[in-house]
């Protein structure tokens, strides 16, 4: 039973796992190939503390900006919240999902069922540390790139660490509360703290040693992609890992478990009360149907709390002082990348704030991580739900199938939307800090579009796991017709050939006109709007008329 309920898991999430490590290495493949091309002696003028934020060591190449910059900040975030999101499901998820029952209804203690949980978190997040290092192997070699005196062994040994600690602390708050959402929340809010703390308080001399209470610090204290594995650090990750282990088993075989998924909100109360149940009902409708979209947007909380810090600090705050540590560089930075590439990352002005902005920041990671959100729960609102054979329960009750459709859809809206509004405040608050003068309602019609983007393939994510019942079929086929439209509208801009497909391309509607500078192009607008309720609407109609898969 322990060994069938680890392979299970591992079986029903390696999938994710593989493909947002493969993702990560494949940044790091198109980052080393763009450091590569440019001069990079602007990275050695930032300030220290941006460096260090950045994973950016005191001599910026190619091989050290790629696998500092992108694995030692995308890469550890991405698989942080990889294993947090394990984690955090372990046990309270199968509480919340009514299934714990089934699993401890087999001879077998919850000690051992947590055990099998927690070797499936930690193989999983091996697998994706050793995803990161042979994409660390592979790229210096396509791209002919020196990486003599790189130890990315130890880097991705540290990576996995790291991850291994944020994903036993969401366990052990799960096991301890049967909140999955507590579990996620809370693990996530200490990330941050500590990514910050570790990139800030080294600024104030005074408080440099404070640090060191951060767990953040030990991913890449000591340098371990110059110097090798950090073993002192190590043993403080992996320690606080065990340590984390330990708490949920007290955690787990000291409480109650619950054995059925239940609400816990006042109405969930007062619907119980004999005397204010039917009243209740009338005003709010079935339990079934007031939770769906709330449950969804609960599942997949983690996710978008992580993507939207990310938006709001990296990607928004940080870079207005960035861009004023380095503009003299940036006049001719653009000058020394190949046409090609410069399409590929959004043809911009980068001397000026906005054209900084609309390259680093909404050119690729806003819609992305918009995506990352809208695109799994898509595929997850109707697939994941025949796939854990709880689709039979929603049908059961008077849900019309529409409806369920169209509360995944607002639940998928909602989150993305919320990854939108984290990145218009965090450009706002970088672009006031530094000074830049940016039009806030420009950056506002900006945001927007790169959550309308996101909501499109969002729209084709649902619509093919409403037309095949598989969340892998609906992941892989939203990603790729998102990768190859993108493609074709950047190389439409300097290929005759492809110029006349260029419109076919969603792309074609997000950043084409400049809305940083000219403001929000309302028929852009409304193209991307288009599409989208084309999309759900399809989604309604292809999934009101398929036989659903009542059992795996």
């Amino acid at each position: 039973m322990l060994a069938t309920i680890t392979t299970k898991t591992i079986a029903d999430r390696w999938r994710g796992v593989v493909i947002g490590a493969f993702t990560v290495a494949l940044f790091l493949v198109g980052g080393m190939a763009a450091y590569k091309s440019v001069d990079l002696s602007l990275y050695t003028n930032l300030p220290e503390g941006f460096r260090e934020l950045f994973g950016i060591g005191d001599s910026a190449d190619a091989a050290g900006l790629a696998y500092g910059a992108i694995y030692g900040f995308y890469g550890a975030l991405i698989l942080a919240g990889l294993a947090l999101a394990m984690g955090s499901a372990s046990i309270a998820g199968e509480e919340r999902d009514g299934t714990i029952g089934v699993l401890l209804g087999n001879p077998k203690s919850r000690s051992e069922v947590l055990g099998s949980k927690a070797i499936s978190t930690f193989v999983l997040t091996a697998v994706a540390a050793i995803v990161l290092w042979i994409g660390a192997l592979i790229a210096p070699v396509l791209l002919d790139v020196d990486v003599a005196g790189r130890n990315l062994g130890a880097q991705a040994f540290h990576l996995f660490a790291n991850a291994l600690f944020y994903g036993y602390l969401a366990m052990a708050i799960g096991a301890w509360t049967g909140k999955p959402s507590l579990a996620s929340g809370v693990t996530s809010g200490i990330m941050a703290l500590s990514f910050f703390a570790v990139g800030l308080l080294p600024l104030v001399d005074s408080l440099a040693d404070v640090a060191r209470i951060f767990p953040w610090y030990y991913l890449d204290n000591g340098q371990p992609l110059v110097n090798g594995i950090q073993w002192g650090g190590i043993g403080i990750l992996l320690g606080g890992s065990a340590l984390f282990a330990g708490i949920s088993f007290v955690g787990v075989n000291g409480r109650d478990l619950r054995m059925r998924s239940v609400g816990s909100s006042i109405v969930d109360r007062l619907r119980e009360d004999p005397r204010l149940g039917k009243i209740v009902e009338r005003i709010s409708g079935s339990v079934s149907v007031s939770h769906i979209w709330t449950k969804t947007a609960a599942d997949h909380q983690a996710l978008t709390a992580i993507s939207a810090f990310a938006m709001f600090a990296m990607m928004g705050v940080m870079m207005g002082p960035m861009y004023t540590a380095i503009d003299e560089q940036l006049a001719t930075f653009g000058q020394d990348l190949p046409e090609a590439l410069l399409a590929l990352v959004g043809s911009a002005d980068m001397s000026t704030p906005e054209g900084w902005y609309q390259v680093e920041t909404f050119s690729l990671m806003a819609p992305i991580l918009v995506m990352a959100v809208t695109i799994t729960i898509g595929a997850k609102a109707l697939a994941g739900e025949e796939a854990q054979r709880t689709m039979g329960l929603l049908l059961g009750n008077p849900i019309r199938r529409s409806s369920i459709v169209l509360q995944k859809t607002f639940a998928a809206a909602l989150m993305g939307l919320f990854v939108g509004i984290a990145t218009f405040l965090g450009v706002v608050a970088g672009s006031v800090i530094a000074g830049l003068g940016m039009d806030i309602g420009n950056i506002a019609a900006t945001s927007a579009l790169s959550v309308l983007i996101g909501f499109v393939f969002g729209g084709l994510a649902l619509l093919l796991s409403a037309i095949t019942g598989r969340v892998r079929t609906a992941v892989v086929g939203a990603v790729g017709v998102a990768f190859a439209t993108y493609l074709l509208n950047s190389l439409a801009s300097f290929s005759e050939s492809l110029e006349g497909l260029a419109a076919w391309s969603p792309y074609h509607y997000y950043l084409t006109t400049d809305p940083l500078v000219n403001g929000m192009p309302w028929g852009d607008d409304g193209v991307l709007v288009a599409i989208t309720a084309v999309l759900v609407a399809a989604s309604v109609f292809a999934f009101g008329r398929r036989d659903i898969r009542m059992t795996s």
